[in-house]
């Protein structure tokens, strides 16, 4: 279950771009916020200017979340949402990193770039280095964002889970149950998503004993790739519909990034849920850069799990 939620903002209005998605986040899933500003060191002199600028951020998002538990009857036999401010010197993604860990925060919310299809990082590389340092959950929300899949006033959600067949993948999973069952299980339709890339198709197949024309073997094979895809799905499927969560799945061909980002912006999930391993060695998955560019490329939010 997550508790504590880290909203890390660098006094500019695309990262407040996460503010919404904190009330609603803390008001629903009864989340104690703080709100982190990362003051540099060359920057020192403006410490009381940015400790007032969180305190007033702080105050503001405290007051919605109440309205949002009072407005949902969330409150009821819980307290009311904490949120607090925090000025810190230092580096910024190392502050961020650091402070996650000492304060054992579950979950973190960042604002990304949404012009040019998210070409780069809000507050330059900090997000990215956050990202790939970072032992908990990120929650990333792109400027611009289409109201179709804002998580403000979120009656019923739908969230999309990517998976490939991998254990690295299958490591969402313990949080999207957790987060689906925190925010009611009954409001939450989960859609698991598997792409897989066209079969290599060898030409030098036995067309004499299988009687195949080259059309038909190339069919056969997408054919099995397919039914492997779904077999794999149901399994997964099975498993959180065991578990009380409403689930269906869908197997897609071709060039998995591509795909998923076309799904994406056809069906506005309002949270895409998928795992990334920063390990230099990791290089492709399909959650390689393959996740990389999902993140450009989406227009949700995108809730990011990196294995241990």
């Amino acid at each position: 279950m997550y508790k504590r939620m880290l909203v890390p903002l660098d006094g500019s209005e695309i990262a407040e771009v996460v503010l919404p998605y904190a009330k609603e986040l803390a008001g629903r899933l009864d989340l104690e916020l703080i709100l982190l500003h990362v003051c540099e060191q060359h920057r020192i002199e403006s410490q009381f200017m940015c400790q007032s600028y969180i305190d007033h951020a702080a105050e503001i998002v405290k007051v919605q979340s109440r309205e949002v538990q009072t407005s949902t009857g969330v409150q009821k036999g819980r307290k009311a949402v904490e949120a607090r401010a925090e000025v810190i010197t230092g580096n910024p993604a190392e502050g961020i990193i650091d402070y996650a860990g000492k304060h054992h925060i579950d979950l973190i919310l960042l604002a990304t770039h949404g012009r040019s299809g998210i070409r780069r990082w809000v507050m330059g590389s900090v997000a990215d280095k956050v990202l790939q340092a970072s032992q908990v959950p990120i929650w990333l929300v792109r400027a611009a964002i289409p109201e179709k899949v804002i998580h403000d006033e979120w009656p019923r959600r739908t969230f999309l889970v990517l998976l490939d067949g991998s254990k690295l993948a299958e490591s969402v999973l313990p949080h999207v149950e957790a987060l689906t069952k925190q925010r009611g299980a009954e409001m939450v339709n989960i859609v698991l998503l598997r792409v897989f890339e066209e079969p290599y198709v060898n030409a030098d197949y036995p067309q004499a004993t299988l009687n195949l024309t080259w059309k038909e073997h190339v069919k056969r094979v997408r054919e099995h790739f397919k039914k492997e895809a779904e077999t794999y799905l149901a399994e997964v499927q099975t498993r959180l519909a065991d578990s009380g969560l409403k689930v269906r799945s869908e197997v897609l061909m071709g060039n998995p990034a591509d795909e998923i980002i076309k799904y994406a912006d056809k069906n506005h999930p309002n949270l895409v849920i998928m795992a990334s391993h920063s390990h230099p060695e990791i290089r492709r998955w399909e959650f390689g850069s393959v996740a990389y560019q999902v993140l450009h490329g989406v227009p949700s939010p995108v809730f990011i799990v990196r294995p241990h």
